[in-house]
């Protein structure tokens, strides 16, 4: 509102308040309260105007606090994820870890197991190599060496009872086995166990026929008492055909 129209609104008020006449000491308050107001309007307009521009500016403040707020959050979000992922690749390792060591813990278990099933198989075999090359030194002592490893013995008949169906029978002649030494004056040459055939065993040892495979399957030996050593045969039976058996090549 412009100063000319306040003034002239004052006018008007001052003359429907007092009539057509009017004083000029009334004049002259009314136009000082019209300044006074005119006044106040200014600073009140002024008051508006400073806080419009604080308004502006908190406004341009708040969004500059939300921009940051979320940069914060988009980073926050960011930590999280990396952190989850972190987490997650560090329990997929420590099971990985967990598993390798429950496979050697199991791998361990098994070679020791492994090493001691090779230790007895190998005290056995030491205690058995010892034993019979105390017989060796004994056979040696007690006479001289012969062609054959063990003396030869007079032919024993194989045991009926303990041929199995399907085995050569006795009546069998000798030339028809090759692997078996043809005989000397005085008895059979020993049946070397590295070289006859299963049936032989059969024939001229008294085995079973599972017994005799099983012998087979083991070979090599290299002494005697290997049967006894690689579980081939119990000790009964070797007691029993040791004398008539030999290890040559």
């Amino acid at each position: 509102m412009s100063k000319s129209a306040v003034l002239g609104l004052v006018f008007a008020v001052s003359l429907m308040a007092g009539g057509c006449v009017v004083s000029q000491s009334k004049y002259n308050m009314a136009v000082q309260e019209t300044q006074a107001a005119q006044a106040d309007l200014e600073r009140v307009q002024q008051q508006k105007n400073a806080l419009e521009q604080q308004v502006k500016g908190l406004k341009e403040s708040s969004g500059k606090l939300l921009a940051d707020a979320e940069l914060a959050q988009a980073e926050l979000q960011r930590l999280k994820d990396s952190r989850d992922r972190e987490r997650s690749g560090i329990e997929e390792r420590i099971k990985e870890q967990e598993q390798k060591i429950r496979d050697l813990t199991a791998q361990q278990r098994s070679l020791r197991q492994e090493i001691e099933e090779a230790r007895q198989r190998n005290e056995t075999l030491k205690s058995a190599v010892a034993r019979y090359q105390k017989e060796m030194k004994g056979l040696q002592a007690a006479g001289p060496p012969a062609s054959q490893p063990v003396p030869p013995r007079p032919p024993v008949p194989p045991a009926p009872v303990r041929t199995t169906p399907g085995s050569k029978p006795s009546t069998q002649p000798p030339s028809n086995v090759a692997s078996v030494p043809s005989s000397q004056p005085g008895g059979l040459a020993p049946v070397n166990i590295n070289k006859a055939s299963a049936n032989d065993m059969v024939l001229f040892l008294g085995l079973t026929k599972e017994v005799a495979e099983r012998v087979v399957a083991n070979r090599p030996y290299k002494v005697r008492g290997e049967l006894i050593a690689k579980n081939v045969l119990p000790q009964a039976t070797y007691d029993v055909i040791k004398d008539r058996i030999a290890v040559a090549p």
